[in-house]
């Protein structure tokens, strides 16, 4: 144990790796392994390089022709993945390697989508896991690692932007095998390789002192340490189905890897599904993957990752068997869900002036779809038939599925967020976030403050290596809902934020509410400047003059913790009577337009927020003044 203790040294990757040979010895008889095929997974933490590195290994691996113009983080192929520079869906590739072909996994490196994580491993036998060589081990970086450890999959350690000037690849390397010591519960998958990359130059090496190449030192540790997939190849024919795509010609297509058998065109197929129930069909297209194409197959085997057409009411987690051994797989584990958000039909006075799918029966069908492709979702029905409860796994993954609708011309109004609670041995419990901020000396008095009312635990307090301070908390995720914008104003926009889901703890006690009030419209009509100019006094205006309006609607923040009715639609009145300064010119200062996300951080519980593909607006859950005092004196439902 004492050699898994010291740190990496400079021959590190000369390890004897006898476990790994053992295990590779002692293969089942029954079993055949495919020695020309690799499936690797690739996992980091956010802006570590994953997107990047699979660019140079597409272009490396000839997956491009030599006067093909290829664009930057080509994988990201979702317009709000390019938008937002982080990966949100799994997606696959491949490349060929001499002989040998790399199936490649993609998968985000933000907790919130950590259900595509999950399922995708399925799929993989071995991972790199991308480590920025300044910042070291984030956050997510122990979520994505200590699932892969879970699946028994074998890491190779990818130390990556040593092209940076204040890399420190050594020191964090030594932080990697910490790591490991901490998550590798049966001390087995201690025997890691590292190599040292730029994934943005497209270079790889053993040590830091080798000359720059390329990433043929990378290539050559995958062949080498990533187990060849297992798999008899003359049994009856498996395969889990661990993603689900749409083609407008073929219909559904099954996404996973064949675990045992041979499959073909047009032969017959059953699917076991969840409850053990069989479905019967045929295979109508192969579908194999060459770089980023999609090509189509007559047959696959064991250890390959296709496509199968066919089988409409495949899902997620479900098996494809033959269907004279219809024998479910180990299903797909996904995390449960800990925020939830009601998406009703839209209410409002501009209902249905800019939508195009608007029914309840239209968003119903809608986010039912959504659970066949998104396993960490859950959506439920509420007593009314116009509200349905969706529950996620954080305010990101809630709010890319808001936008995403709203895209495809989807209207509708959602609640504010709330966690997901649970009784464990009779206790009220609640789901808890580990928080870790990396703040400017200056900023630590208010940030540890605005933490504390939200009853944030400190655990950890130490100097980061970009010179500031590190902060590590225990805080309710409850307690996170709007902070990230209080935050980044708290800091000036210098903060680092990250946080990922710890566990159940017993509920911490009440959190004070929205700290500011609403300017609520008074009447309907078109803002207008003369009375915008008056009520930008009273707190942060959210539009500017020329936006129509109804009474009811959240015009702006109030400088206060209570509401206000204003009147912006009022004119000024003419007459023939003229003071000293009547013809100056009125001047707005500039109003706060709000994102998706800092909107939906803002909804107190009786607002909701009004979403259509071309609008987002904040409004009372009751229009009228009179309601809402009504609704305010009656008791809250327990």
């Amino acid at each position: 144990m004492d050699f898994f203790l010291g740190k990496i040294s400079k021959n590190h990757n000369q390890r004897g790796c006898l476990r790994y040979t053992q295990a590779m010895m002692t293969t089942e008889t029954n079993k055949k392994v495919r020695e020309d095929i690799r499936n690797i997974a690739i996992i980091a933490h956010v802006d570590h390089g994953k997107t990047t590195l699979v660019d140079k290994m597409l272009q490396q691996g000839g997956a491009f022709h030599a006067r093909e113009t290829v664009v930057d983080r080509v994988m990201d192929s979702n317009d709000l993945e390019r938008e937002r520079g982080i990966t949100i869906l799994a997606k696959n590739t491949s490349i060929h390697y001499g002989d040998y072909k790399i199936n490649i996994v993609d998968t985000p490196g933000h907790a919130d989508f950590s259900g595509e994580v999950e399922r995708t491993l399925k799929m993989v036998d071995g991972v790199l896991l991308l480590i920025d060589a300044f910042e070291g081990p984030m956050p997510q970086t122990t979520f994505v690692l200590k699932k892969a450890l879970e699946l028994k999959l074998r890491p190779i350690v990818v130390i990556n932007k040593i092209d940076r000037p204040d890399e420190r690849a050594l020191e964090v390397a030594d932080m990697v095998t910490d790591l490991f010591l901490e998550l590798d519960e049966e001390g087995d998958q201690l025997d890691f390789p590292v190599i040292y990359a730029s994934a943005k130059g497209g270079i790889s090496k053993l040590e830091l002192d080798d000359p720059d190449s390329d990433l043929k030192p990378l290539f050559e540790m995958i062949l080498k340490h990533v187990t060849p997939p297992s798999g008899d190849i003359d049994a009856p024919f498996q395969m889990l189905v661990s993603s689900l795509e749409y083609d407008n010609f073929v219909g559904q297509i099954a996404l996973g890897r064949v675990n045992n058998g041979r499959i073909k065109t047009g032969q017959q197929l059953a699917l076991v599904q969840r409850d053990g129930s069989i479905i019967k069909g045929k295979v109508t297209r192969l579908i194999g993957y060459e770089g980023l194409k999609k090509v189509e197959i007559k047959e696959a085997s064991a250890g390959e990752i296709i496509g199968i057409a066919g089988m409409e009411s495949s899902k997620i987690g479900e098996t494809l068997a033959a269907p004279e051994h219809a024998v479910a797989l180990p299903t797909i584990e996904i995390g449960e869900p800990t925020i939830s958000i009601n998406f009703m039909v839209n209410s409002s006075p501009f209902a249905g002036l800019e939508g195009d799918y608007v029914t309840s029966r239209q968003l119903r069908d809608r986010l039912f779809k959504e659970l066949r492709s998104n396993v960490a979702l859950k959506v439920e029905e509420t007593g009314s038939t116009d509200a349905f409860k969706v529950s996620g796994r954080g305010e990101l993954h809630l709010s890319i599925l808001i936008e995403t609708m709203r895209r495809e011309g989807y209207e509708f109004a959602i609640s504010r967020p709330e966690v997901i609670y649970k009784t464990i041995d009779g206790k009220k419990h609640e789901p808890i976030e580990h928080l870790t901020l990396d703040v400017d000396d200056a900023y630590i008095g208010p940030v540890m403050e605005s933490l504390g009312r939200r009853k944030g635990e400190i655990q950890n307090m130490g100097s980061s290596h970009a010179g500031n301070t590190r902060l590590e908390f225990e805080i309710p995720s409850r307690g996170l809902i709007g902070y990230r914008s209080d935050f980044l104003t708290m800091t000036r926009g210098t903060g680092l934020m990250n946080y990922v889901f710890s566990a159940y703890q017993p509920f911490k006690g009440e959190i004070s509410a929205r700290t500011k009030g609403a300017l609520i419209s008074l009447c309907a009509g078109e803002t207008v400047t003369f009375s915008l100019h008056n009520i930008q006094e009273r707190g942060t205006l959210f539009m500017g003059s020329g936006h129509k309006v109804y009474e009811g609607m959240v015009i702006g923040a109030h400088s206060r913790n209570n509401d206000l009715v204003v009147n912006c639609c009022k004119k000024k009145q003419l007459s023939n009577m003229r003071s000293s300064g009547a013809d100056e010119a009125l001047t707005l200062t500039p109003p706060k337009i709000m994102s998706l996300e800092e909107a939906i951080s803002f909804l107190a519980e009786d607002e909701l927020m009004e979403v259509t593909p071309k609008s987002i607006r904040l409004r009372k859950r009751h229009l009228k003044e009179n309601d809402r005092k009504r609704a305010s004196k009656k008791k809250p439902s327990v």
